[in-house]
């Protein structure tokens, strides 16, 4: 899914307490301490996957992977993610012990025969005790609505056109939730721009997606359409119909998200202009690059950044 997890990773950085409450199977108190954020230099994967727990008052790391599918590449990811964050944790608390990690793999499309609970990546020789890392599989495409709904939090309402028996009546209901709980319009935005995204996955081929699109509007009459990219979303998917699948709605969503990152960075919306500048960078050079752009530069830096050319591929 290479970077497509932007989308959800914008939501679970702002409800970093309901991720855990649903992934954290514990009975022990747990406090969230933050996201691991690496001064680290030598270390240059982004950590903001991990998040800093105390379970029972002893510290634990909990990293999440967001993926598409449980392709045969995830195990690897997770592995070598795992190698980049012990690093940094070690080198951060020299002499301290590297608190245990946890990883759980969120998969929101794939077969529909029963994943596994767990899946592992194994270095050892054959033959040999295990060696290698080990993680959890949480499927939520195949979940229920009613299953999702009853983690209590709009973080997880928005994983609702996945579930195996998404209708339009259980959406209905879904997005009224998002509309009563969310506490402000970009809030809003965001939950029902995250909605659109899974129901562009669409690993049931429930064909929701246009029906979703009136829904929302019905709440809040022009609030996508005014949003950057999602409007353009709406419209192709009126002409064309729905395109649904791993490319569209990677595309769509990290666009929409980069560029109310920007907004949020200079404090207005990005001009035309600059909104397709945003898309060509997120697709010449990935959304990933972009983001770390939007986050580490300021004002006349980013304007600047933007409109130098693009390097060649």
């Amino acid at each position: 899914m290479g970077d497509a997890d932007i989308t959800l990773r914008h939501l679970a950085r702002r409800r970093p307490e309901d991720l855990v409450r649903a992934l954290v199977p514990e009975t022990r108190p747990i406090q969230v301490l933050g996201w691991v954020d690496s001064q680290v230099t030598n270390i240059e994967r982004r950590l903001d996957k991990a998040l800093r727990l105390r379970v029972g008052g002893e510290p634990r790391v909990l990293h999440v992977e967001f993926c598409f599918a449980l392709r045969d590449d995830v195990p690897d990811r997770i592995f070598e993610y795992l190698g980049f964050l012990f690093a940094a944790l070690r080198l951060e608390a020299t002499g301290e012990p590297v608190p245990p990690i946890e990883s759980v793999a969120v998969v929101l499309s794939g077969r529909r025969r029963r994943l596994p609970a767990t899946g592992n990546r194994r270095i050892a020789w054959p033959g040999r005790p295990f060696s290698g890392a080990r993680f959890r599989i949480d499927a939520v495409y195949q979940r229920t609505v009613g299953e999702l709904r009853a983690r209590g939090s709009v973080l997880w309402l928005v994983f609702a056109p996945l579930a195996r028996d998404a209708s339009a009546a259980a959406l209905r209901e879904v997005v009224a939730e998002i509309q009563a709980r969310a506490k402000a319009a970009e809030e809003r935005a965001e939950l029902y721009t995250a909605l659109l995204v899974m129901a562009a996955i669409d690993p049931w081929e429930h064909n929701l997606l246009k029906e979703l699109i009136i829904m929302v509007e019905d709440k809040e009459e022009g609030l996508l359409r005014r949003t950057p990219i999602i409007g353009e979303m709406i419209i192709e998917a009126e002409q064309r119909g729905e395109q649904r699948g791993e490319q569209r709605g990677e595309q769509k969503a990290i666009a929409a998200l980069l560029g109310r990152l920007f907004a949020r960075r200079l404090g207005r919306r990005p001009t035309s202009d600059e909104e397709r500048l945003i898309v060509e960078r997120a697709r010449a050079i990935g959304p990933g690059e972009v983001e770390d752009a939007l986050l580490d530069l300021e004002g006349e830096a980013l304007i600047r950044w933007l409109a130098e050319p693009i390097p060649p591929s």
